[in-house]
């Protein structure tokens, strides 16, 4: 037997480069494809929580506008006068307190209208009287915890109080 009719065994170095080099590149692929996910899910997050603090605006609207009076009005506090569905009085009342919208019902807290995720940074009340009607406006300016850019968003409205009219 020969030297020449053996088998050599092994990889030769530019094979183990070839295949160093394929297993980074995908490597790499993986990576950004993982890091591109995170983002995108941090950004539904985000979305989803703008969606639920539209909420907040909704729910003062509504009340606002079955109101048949403005009890008391600050920059950041409303109280109304209303009806419950049995037609008794009540008062309901949106109050900034700290970070968080709070709706009380008659005096008493029934809970914060904001996510847990949502910061609510501003509030503001402006009552409008017209000859003719009563109106509120309000804007609050909220933040997500989840917003690493601390990002601010603002929403705003105005409401007639259509329960009013009956008075």
């Amino acid at each position: 037997m020969t030297l020449n009719s053996k088998k050599k065994c092994g990889y030769s170095t530019l094979e183990l480069l070839f295949y160093i080099s394929l297993f980074a590149l995908l490597s790499i692929v993986v990576i950004d494809s993982l890091v591109t996910m995170t983002k995108a899910f941090r950004e539904t997050s985000l979305n989803a929580d703008l969606a639920e603090s539209g909420s907040i605006a909704e729910r003062m609207v509504r009340e606002i506008r079955q109101a048949t009076g403005v009890s008391s009005i600050s920059g950041t506090s409303l109280t109304l006068n209303t009806k419950d569905a049995n037609g008794a009085d009540k008062t309901v009342q949106f109050l900034l307190s700290g970070s968080n919208i709070q709706f009380l019902e008659n005096n008493v807290l029934t809970g914060n209208l904001n996510p847990a995720g949502i910061l609510v940074i501003g509030l503001n009340f402006t009552q409008i009287n017209t000859p003719i009607g009563l109106a509120v406006k309000f804007s609050f300016t909220i933040r997500s915890t989840r917003d690493s850019q601390n990002h601010t968003y603002d929403f705003y409205d105005t409401a007639v109080l259509r329960g009013h009219y009956g008075t």
